[in-house]
This record gives C-alpha cells, structure tokens and sequence, in this order.
C-alpha cells in the first residue's frame, strides 16, 4: 500500500510540480534576481580595479603601496530579506535598489590612516564616481570603538546596450582597524555569552580600539620621520652632485683639465685590465 502511495505522489509531483510551465513559471521570476545580483557584481568589478589602478600608480610614483589588500562581497539573498522585513521596503526590484546600499561592497585595507583619505580622495575625483553618502567613523568613531571610513558611491556599468548606475559601498580602514573590527564582529554573534559579561566586553573591546588607534597614529609617525630622513639625505646628494658637476664645468674651461686627467684615468684603468688578464693566463 505504502508503495502505491509513493508511486501516485511521485506521479503527481512530476506531473504538477515538475511541468514545463512550473520550470518556466521558477524561471521567469529567479531570472530576474540573477540578473539583478550580476549587476552588483559588475560594480564591485568596476571600484575594486579603480583602487587598483591607483595602487599601481601609487607604487611607480611613491615606490609604496598605500593597499594591503581588498576584500568584495555581494550581500546573500537573506541579508536582503532581513534588511527589507527591518526597513519596511516594498517587495520589489526596484525599492530594493533605491533603499538598500550595500547589497555590493569593497572593503580596502590601507597601511596608515593618511592612505585612506588619500586613496578616498582620489576615487571621488573621477569623473564617473558620484558621493551618496559618506560617514566618517575615523574621526568620530562609534560608541563601541569601531572606526572606518564608509563612502556610498554610485559608478556606471556598461552593458552590452546600456549604461546602468549602481551603488556600492566602499569601507576604508587601516589593518589595525580591520583587526579590531572582525574580532568586534565575531563576539557580536556569540549569543551564549552571560549578560554579565556583555558590560566588561564592551569596555574592554572601546579600551582595544583606543590602544588601535593609538598604534595606528604612532606607526604613522614612524613613518613619517623615515620619510623626512630620506627627503634629506636625498637633497644632501643631490647638493654634492650639484657641487661637482660646478667643478667640472669650472675646470674643463682651465686648459681641458678635467677632460686631460679623465682621459689619462680611462688609459691606466684599460693597461690595468690588460696586464692583469696577461698575469692571470700565465699563472694557469
């Protein structure tokens, strides 16, 4: 009996649930989303190689990367379910796009705090990225201790017909930063944590982002004495280079001094050569 059972539902569920106009009824209406979540994925595309190419430029002008890496995600279908029950938004593409504007993020991890303004500035100087909102958690960090700085950006996408706008978030932060913020982010999922603990955590976890930022300021400092030690030992040789190039052109007017005595040096340099190499193949 149990047998005849299953085969019936199994007819009927081949028949109903599996019918061609069930498949093209699922297809029509997933399409859509995928197309939808594709878009995104081509912004990300889009901002991740601009921080790239800035990179690149970065490293050929300054012989630095300002970037340790870059991180993308694409929020899941149920992040953007949870976020659409929370802010009440209509169950549609559209509303969905207009009120949600992280569904496509990169997150850039910097070396100092001076390359996220930097490399930040740089991004909203070109001409196909537009500012939607920015908050800056670097000088007013939130009460937990959490510092970043979030751009929300709407960059073109170029489609086989068309040119379509899309928001992307963009968070920078200094590794210290991240460091703090992804151990912040696990501890916030720990239910099983006693509501006598949360309070002592909390201070604890505002006292690491304070000695973070304290680190994060003095790597920066480091940093910067280096680089105005360098700047002077540079303008030290280049004042010697500048020094003997004058007395080149001074004494290659006295007589072809300079030129005399250069000459003679390149003669004793070549006999040098010539009758080591002689003594060299006489010893074998």
């Amino acid at each position: 009996m149990d047998e005849i059972l299953n085969q019936v539902k199994e007819k009927w569920i081949k028949e109903n649930l599996l019918s061609d106009k069930v498949l093209e009824t699922i297809n029509a209406n997933i399409m859509p989303i995928e197309r939808f979540m594709a878009y995104y994925r081509c912004a990300i595309m889009e901002v991740e190689t601009k921080f790239k190419v800035l990179n690149e430029q970065f490293s050929l002008q300054y012989d630095r990367n300002p970037i340790e890496s870059i991180k993308t995600r694409v929020k899941s279908v149920e992040g953007i379910i949870k976020k659409i029950t929370k802010k009440n938004i209509p169950l549609s593409l559209e509303a969905i796009e207009e009120n949600i504007t992280d569904i496509a993020g990169v997150r850039v991890i910097c070396s100092f705090p001076e390359d996220i303004y930097y490399l930040a500035d740089c991004l909203l100087q070109q001409d196909d990225i537009t500012l939607i909102k920015k908050k800056d958690y670097i000088k007013n960090p939130k009460p937990s201790g959490y510092r970043s700085l979030h751009l929300i950006v709407e960059v073109p996408i170029f489609l086989e017909n068309q040119k379509r706008p899309m928001k992307v978030e963009v968070q920078l932060r200094t590794i210290a930063m991240d460091f703090w913020a992804s151990l912040e982010h696990k501890l916030q999922y720990k239910k099983d944590i006693p509501a006598s603990e949360v309070e002592y955590l909390s201070k604890e976890l505002e006292e690491c982002a304070s000695i973070s930022a304290s680190l994060d300021e003095r790597m920066e400092k480091i940093r910067n004495r280096m680089n105005n030690f360098a700047k002077e030992v540079d303008e030290t040789d280049n004042d010697y280079k500048k020094v003997f190039a004058a007395l080149i052109r001074e004494n290659s007017n006295k007589n072809g001094g300079i030129i005399n005595n250069s000459q003679n040096l390149a003669q004793d340099y070549r006999n040098m050569l010539t009758y080591n190499k002689e003594n060299y193949l006489l010893e074998d």
